[in-house]
C-alpha cells in the first residue's frame, strides 16, 4: 500500500469548536454506517471463528495475502492536557494528557484489511507528540510508523497529520505517543483488529488495557530515574479504573460474563514499568494469541504479561454463579515492577448473579521470573534454521548501565552507545536525502540483505539483574533461543545448539532474561528504520534503543514524491516552532533529546543554560 500523509494543518479556525465537535469523546469512529463492513457475509461465528471469509482463514498467512475489504475507517485522536486533574481513582494527578477527553483514549477498531486513515491533533500547549501504532507491520510504509526522532519530527502544538495504514494483521495491540515518556502522561489507548480466532467463541469482550498508574507526571518520573531507581506506581487501573489504595475511593472495573458461554478477553499491558501476572479466581484462561499471532490454544491457570505485550484468552462461565476477583499479581522477589496497591483486581460478574464484590481471593500467582511463555506455537509456521549461526560482533547487541555519569547515574546503551536522537533531524531524513553518515547517537544498524532472516543475539548487562521487555517495529519477530530465567548466563556459542527454529513462538514484544540473553530472527522484508527499545519507559528514556535501517536504498526509492513533501512540510513546522516555543523545555524526545546543560526546574520543566 502506498503510504502518505496530510499536509500540516495549522490550527486558528480548524482547531476551533467546530472541529472538536467532530472529534468523538466516547471513542466512537467519525465515519459513516455504510462504510461497515456486512458481517453477515463472513463465515465467523460463534461456532467456528477459524473462518473469516472467503478465501481467508485463520491458517492465510497474514505476511502473504490481506483481504480487500475497500473500507476506511476513520479516526480523529485530539490530544490535549490538563492540571490537577482528578482521576479515576478519587485521587488528584498533577499532569494528565488526554485523547478524547478520556483515559485512556478511544479504542480504534477495524476488520482485517480495512484501511485506517487516523488524525492526529495536537492541542497540547508546549510540548510536541507523534503516534505509534504499536505492532503494526507498516509493510513498505515505514513513515506510518509515528516515532519522533525515527520516522518523522514531531507534531507542533496547534498542528495535526494524517496517518494512514492498511490492517495487514489481525488482533489486539494498541497505540501510544513515542514523544517524551508521555504515554505515561495518558496518551495511550487499543486498537482492535477483528479477525479469524484458533478457538471458538460466543462472546468477544473487547479490550481490557492494564496500567500502572503514577500521581506524579512522567515528566518528573523521566527525571527522577535518571539517578534513582523506579517508585513504585501508585495505583494499577484496569480499562481505567480501580479503587484508591490509600482512600478507597474509585470504583473496580467489572466485567460481565454470561453463565454457560465462553468469552474473548483482549488483555493489554500499557504500562510504563510495571509487568503483571494475571489470574482469574476458579477460573483458567486459554491463550488463542500472543501479542498479533494467533496461537494454537493453550490453557494456562495464570499469565506473565511484560510491558507492551498483548494476549487474547478465551474465558468458560461454567463456574457457579456468582463474583471473581481478576488479579494482578507482582513477581515475588523479582524486579518486575511494584504498587502502593499491593493487590491489584477487577471483578469479573456473572450475569444474574447478586452484585457486590468477590469473597474468594484466588490462588497465590506462582511465578518466579519474569518470564513470558517461550511454548507458545503459531498457527501460521515460520521455520528456519539454525545450524550455520555463528555470533560475532555483527549480530550481537549488548545492553548495559553505565553508572559512571555523574549527571545522569542510570545511563543505558547498545554496544555502548547511548540511544540520543535529533527530534529535528530523523533517521528517514538522511535516508531520504541519499545519505547514510548517521550521528553516532542514532545507535543505527544498517541492514542491507534482501528477504533474508536476520539473526541477532541481544545480551544483558551482566552485573545488574533486570528484566527488559524488548520491542520491534515493523517485524514479528521468531524466538529462537533464551537463557534460563531461573539460572542465567552469558551467551556462549554452545548455546546454538538450543536454539529452536521449528515454528518457534513470534511476537513483537519478549522478556530479556536479566543477566542473560535472547536469540530472536526476523526477514528483511520491510524497508525503512525500525526501532527497538526496551518498553520500560524510563530505559529508552536512558537510551536503551538501536534502529535498524533496512534496506535503505529500496526505502529511498519507494518514497513518493508527496510522502518526501509532506515529511519535509512536518520537520518546517516543528523546527519553526520548537526555537521560539516557551522557554521551559522538555529534555527527553522517548528516545532522549540533546539539551546541552539543561537545569531541571520542576516538574516536566527544563531550561536551556
Amino acid at each position: 500500500m502506498r503510504s502518505f500523509f496530510s499536509a500540516l494543518a495549522v490550527v486558528p479556525s480548524l482547531l476551533g469548536s467546530v472541529f472538536l465537535a467532530q472529534a468523538a469523546p466516547s471513542g466512537q469512529p467519525d465515519y459513516a454506517a455504510a462504510d461497515l463492513v456486512s458481517r453477515a457475509s463472513t463465515c465467523n461465528t460463534a461456532s467456528n471463528r477459524a473462518c473469516w471469509t472467503t478465501g481467508f482463514d485463520i491458517s492465510t498467512d497474514y505476511e502473504v495475502s490481506t483481504p480487500t475489504t475497500g473500507v476506511t475507517r476513520h479516526y480523529t485522536l485530539v490530544v490535549t492536557e490538563e492540571t490537577n486533574w482528578l482521576g479515576p481513582d478519587g485521587q488528584v494527578k498533577e499532569l494528565v494528557m488526554l485523547i478524547n477527553g478520556t483515559l485512556p483514549g478511544p479504542v480504534i477498531t477495524a476488520d482485517w484489511g480495512d484501511t485506517l486513515s487516523i488524525t492526529v491533533v495536537n492541542k497540547l500547549k508546549t510540548n510536541g507528540t507523534s503516534m505509534h501504532w504499536h505492532g503494526m507491520r507498516q509493510l513498505n510504509n515505514n513513515l506510518q510508523d509515528g516515532v519522533n526522532g525515527i520516522t518523522e519530527c514531531p507534531i507542533p502544538p496547534n498542528h495535526s497529520r494524517v496517518y494512514t495504514f492498511l490492517a495487514t494483521q489481525y488482533g489486539t495491540s494498541w497505540y501510544h505517543s513515542h514523544f517524551s515518556a508521555q504515554y505515561g502522561n495518558g496518551v495511550v489507548g487499543s486498537i482492535q483488529i477483528n479477525g479469524p480466532a484458533s478457538l471458538p467463541y460466543d462472546v468477544d469482550l473487547g479490550v481490557f488495557p492494564v496500567t500502572d498508574y503514577y500521581y506524579h507526571s512522567a515528566d518528573y518520573l523521566v527525571n527522577y530515574t535518571k539517578n534513582n531507581g523506579p517508585p513504585p506506581s501508585d495505583n494499577v487501573l484496569f480499562n481505567g479504573s480501580n479503587i484508591s489504595p490509600l482512600t478507597g475511593k474509585g470504583s473496580y472495573a467489572n466485567i460481565t460474563l454470561t453463565p454457560g458461554k465462553r468469552h474473548r478477553l483482549r488483555i493489554i499491558n500499557i504500562s510504563v514499568e510495571n509487568h503483571f501476572v494475571f489470574s482469574l479466581a476458579n477460573h483458567t484462561m486459554t491463550i488463542i494469541a500472543a501479542d498479533l499471532v494467533p496461537v494454537n490454544a493453550q490453557t494456562v491457570n495464570e499469565l506473565f504479561v511484560g510491558v507492551g505485550q498483548r494476549y487474547d484468552v478465551t474465558i468458560d462461565a461454567s463456574q457457579a454463579s456468582g463474583n471473581y476477583w481478576f488479579n494482578a499479581t507482582f513477581v515475588t522477589n523479582a524486579q518486575c515492577g511494584s504498587s502502593v496497591n499491593t493487590h491489584p483486581a477487577a471483578v469479573f460478574h456473572y450475569a444474574g448473579a447478586p452484585g457486590g464484590l468477590p469473597t474468594n481471593p484466588g490462588s497465590v500467582a506462582t511465578v518466579t521470573t519474569c518470564a513470558d511463555l517461550s511454548n507458545l506455537t503459531p498457527v501460521v509456521q515460520r521455520t528456519i534454521s539454525t545450524s550455520g549461526f555463528v555470533a560475532d560482533s555483527s549480530n550481537e547487541l549488548n545492553v548495559t548501565l553505565d553508572l559512571t555519569n555523574p549527571a545522569q547515574l542510570f545511563t543505558w546503551k547498545v554496544n555502548g552507545s547511548q540511544m540520543i536522537v535529533d527530534w529535528e533531524q530523523p533517521v528517514d531524513q538522511y535516508l531520504m536525502n541519499g545519505q547514510t553518515d548517521f550521528p553516532p547517537s542514532d545507535n543505527t544498524v544498517v541492514v542491507n540483505k534482501t528477504n533474508q532472516w536476520i539473526f541477532w543475539v541481544i545480551e544483558n548487562d551482566p552485573t545488574i539483574g533486570i528484566a527488559h521487555p524488548m520491542h520491534l517495529h515493523g517485524h514479528d519477530f521468531l524466538v529462537l533461543g533464551r537463557a534460563d530465567f531461573n539460572n542465567p548466563s552469558a551467551f556462549k556459542a554452545s548455546d546454538v545448539a538450543s536454539f529452536n527454529g521449528n515454528n518457534p513462538v513470534r511476537r513483537d514484544v519478549t522478556m530479556l532474561p536479566p543477566l542473560g540473553w535472547v536469540a530472536i530472527a526476523y526477514r528483511a522484508d520491510n524497508p525503512g528504520t525500525w526501532l527497538m527499545h526496551c518498553h520500560i519507559a524510563w530505559h529508552v528514556s536512558g537510551g536503551l534503543a538501536v534502529s535498524f535501517v533496512e534496506r535503505p536504498a529500496d526505502f529511498k526509492a519507494g518514497v513518493s514524491a508527496a510522502d518526501k513533501s509532506a515529511f519535509d512540510t512536518q520537520c518546517a513546522a516543528w523546527n519553526s516552532y520548537y526555537p521560539s516555543q516557551d522557554p521551559n523545555k522538555q529534555d527527553d524526545s522517548g528516545l532522549r533529546k540533546r539539551v546541552p546543560n539543561s537545569r531541571f526546574l520542576g516538574v516536566g520543566s527544563f531550561r536551556e543554560q
